[in-house]
């Protein structure tokens, strides 16, 4: 294939390396700076109110103003609501946790504790999908660079890049796998009363605050490390796919 011909095929993206090329498209993903804290910071809002008041309406209240104001700005800078709005779903799914723990009868703390069930399933979900991915030879961050060529499953072709790609995804669900294993017993156990709801809920908080985020931080600092202490060429990766297209054809 001529140079003509292989720029049209593969157009420009603006990187030349495979480790920029995940780290833009890791920072698109999570919304940047801005993007990860309108996604956390209605949560954030509630559990830091909850804790010293435990009035379960007044932190949902909170929280879903800080949510409105975050769309607002958004809208008025005609910029993407996306990360908003994946605040604005958690709170709802949130909000009717705990309207089914009040019509069970539970009290404050069951409603609260109630509230940090749909997080914790969906950790616990998100982290067996990518863990299946890792173990099936196909991780999740490997999908990023489908953006890179023709071909989304272009880099499989490449065993460096699916290395690579695999430790990114398992530091990627390492912060949650550990929610879930301290937190889900936690849960359990407040929910059937072996310890005091309110109590559950006061240690599943603290473990979000604070290991939660030191976990995510050292985590995301373990990747970018990752992605700049290499620099693997695209076009490695292009000409995996350009050697395997050789061997194919006929002598």
């Amino acid at each position: 294939m001529s140079a003509p011909e292989s720029s049209a095929a593969h157009p420009p993206i603006g990187v030349d390396t495979v480790e920029a090329l995940v780290r833009r498209q890791l920072a698109n993903a999570l919304g940047g700076r801005r993007g990860t804290i309108e996604a956390a910071l209605p949560g954030l809002v509630f559990t830091l109110l909850w804790l010293p008041t435990k009035q379960v309406q007044l932190a949902l209240v909170a929280a879903g103003a800080v949510a409105a104001v975050a769309l607002v700005l958004r809208l008025i800078q005609r910029s993407s609501t996306q990360y908003v709005f994946n605040a604005i779903f958690g709170l709802a799914i949130g909000w009717v946790f705990v309207r089914w723990a009040e019509g069970s009868g539970g009290d404050a703390s069951d409603q609260a504790l109630a509230y940090f069930l749909p997080g914790i399933l969906y950790s616990g979900a998100y982290t067996i999908v990518l863990a299946a991915t890792c173990l099936a030879g196909w991780p999740m961050l490997g999908f990023m660079l489908g953006v890179g060529s023709e071909d989304p499953f272009e880099w499989r072709r490449n065993k460096q890049v699916v290395r690579l790609c695999s430790r990114l995804t398992w530091l990627m669900l390492a912060p949650g796998a550990i929610g879930v294993a301290l937190q889900g017993p936690v849960w359990l156990l407040g929910h059937h009363d072996v310890i005091r709801a309110e109590l559950a809920v006061t240690i599943i908080a603290v473990l979000r605050l604070g290991l939660g985020w030191a976990l995510r931080i050292a985590a995301f600092s373990l990747m970018f490390w990752l992605l700049a202490r290499n620099a693997t060429p695209l076009e490695d990766v292009v000409g995996a796919e350009a050697a395997d297209g050789a061997d194919a054809e006929p002598a």
